[in-house]
């Protein structure tokens, strides 16, 4: 068998499970028998095939379901689905990636979303967006390369705090990518405050509100959608314990200890946990008195919890890392740290994947939804 028979095959293997498991989730999708002969012509003369709009949703929902690391996934039906596959042009994409990010926000009341634009083609790959998530600030440490790749591509900015990063988009494997500013009206971000503490505004902190990976391709039926942004909301730990608090990230635990007038001489003061307490705690009361959705974690975790039941009914095991889906304030106060869970299966699909960055960079943060923006 050629390598080319053998690649057909195993496309067509893919796509015969995917359709397989469609029917018997959903039996209003049709027969799936009728859909295998179609979906093997296709491949037959052209090297793949088409999803129908509902395979592609079905597909996408079922991917976030799939995500072991993931501790949001009981909403994983209520994911909304925008098909792009016809817009291929860098300028259209990111038109449409800005607005991805307006409809997500939705006034604060944030909504699961995912784009999805054209899939790899056989000696044809499809365009990529280059950057973990569609909003990133310029004086993130992790932002460090990008900033840089940027600048090469005749960027001016980067000087400001909190800056906004532009979108790249690159359509052709070797060619030059293209950067785009952001419009304000598609980024909504949420000035940190702290409930019991007025002088914590001084430290000029914000966050943006809609944590829209960017850098994970989405294989649904063996076809690959590398251009998929998607997003869920934030778990407040994800942006107090993570992004502020990392030592590699903004590493804001002296300065939040040094506001409470903590002491920082002595470990056993537990100045780190105390001042860590006190940045969750202004990350929660922030985004609930901006309107702005956001999880905490005892409650995500007991919702995690709720989606296992909700599964096994349904006869299906809920794949889960538990490195990541405890949260990283207080896990073991927590309803997901004492049990053990089913491990991930790094060939489940569909399923989103991780990719490299061109320029080296960590990938993804963690869940693609709930938790946009930690690594653990």
């Amino acid at each position: 068998m050629t390598t080319t028979a053998r690649t057909r095959a195993a496309l067509l293997w893919a796509a015969e499970s995917f359709v397989r498991r469609f029917a018997r989730e959903d039996p209003s999708c049709g027969d799936p028998e009728a859909r295998v002969h179609e979906i093997a012509a296709a491949i037959a003369a052209h090297g793949t095939y088409e999803h129908t709009p509902e395979e592609l949703a079905y597909g996408a929902r079922v991917a976030w379901r799939n995500s072991a690391r993931c501790i949001g996934r009981l909403y994983w039906q209520s994911l909304t689905v925008r098909d792009l596959r016809h817009v291929t042009q860098p300028d259209d994409i990111a038109r449409e990636c800005f607005e991805h990010l307006r409809l997500a926000t939705n006034g604060g009341r944030i909504r699961p979303m995912i784009s999805i634009f054209a899939p790899d083609r056989p000696d044809r790959p499809a365009a990529r967006l280059l950057g973990e998530q569609l909003v990133r600030y310029a004086d993130d440490p992790r932002s460090a390369q990008r900033v840089a790749v940027l600048r090469e591509l005749g960027w001016k900015g980067g000087e400001e705090r909190f800056e906004v990063l532009p979108l790249t988009v690159q359509t052709r494997p070797h060619g030059t990518p293209e950067f785009y500013e952001i419009p304000e009206d598609a980024v909504l971000e949420v000035p940190l405050t702290h409930p019991q503490h007025g002088g914590f505004a001084a430290l000029g902190l914000r966050w943006y509100a809609v944590p829209a990976v960017s850098d994970m391709t989405l294989e649904i039926g063996g076809i690959s959608y590398p251009a998929a942004p998607f997003n869920g909301w934030y778990m407040g730990t994800e942006i107090g314990s993570r992004n502020l608090a990392d030592t590699d990230r903004y590493n804001l635990l002296p300065a939040v200890a040094e506001l409470f007038g903590l002491d920082r001489g002595d470990e056993r003061s537990l100045w780190r946990d105390r001042a860590l307490v006190e940045l969750n705690l202004a990350v929660l009361h922030s985004f609930t008195l901006a309107g702005v959705t956001v999880a905490d974690h005892h409650t995500e975790s007991r919702r995690f919890l709720a989606h296992v039941e909700r599964e096994e009914r349904h006869g299906r095991t809920v794949p889960a890392d538990w490195s990541w889906i405890v949260p990283p304030l207080s896990g073991s106060a927590t309803a997901v740290f004492h049990r053990y869970y089913t491990p991930p299966d790094p060939f489940a699909t569909p399923a989103f994947r991780h990719r490299p960055t061109p320029w080296g960079e960590p990938q993804s943060d963690g869940c693609p939804f709930l938790t946009g923006s930690s690594v653990h």
